[in-house]
């Protein structure tokens, strides 16, 4: 499962910013996940509980603000919010350039 690493990689960068910023303790953490980043939201928020226990963020509510799917036409320039599943601009045809959906990233935390 590798929502685990994830959850391990998103404490290690909040014990981090701990750290630098000087705070003791997360009371949320906002994050972004798009529709086509590969995370089981679920699984997601479980591994945040096991791997945040003995952390600044034991305890903190896991946000998850998800994230759309949008495409350009590097030809045209229309912008598509939900990639056809053809994968070709719906005004000229030509091949479309994923600008989002895969993000993964903190957002927002509150903390004190």
């Amino acid at each position: 499962m590798h929502e685990m690493a994830l959850c391990e990689s998103l404490v290690a960068i909040i014990e981090e910013q701990a750290t630098v910023e000087h705070f003791c303790r997360v009371h949320s953490v906002s994050l972004e996940v798009g529709a086509l980043a590969g995370v089981e939201v679920e699984a997601l928020r479980f591994g945040f509980q096991v791997v945040s226990q003995g952390t600044v963020a034991e305890g903190a509510e896991l946000k998850i603000l998800p994230s759309k799917v949008f495409a350009r036409c590097p030809l045209c320039g229309a912008q598509e919010l939900m990639l056809p599943p053809s994968g070709s601009c719906l005004q000229c045809g030509a091949k479309l350039h994923m600008t989002g959906g895969r993000e993964l990233s903190i957002k927002e935390m509150e903390v004190e």
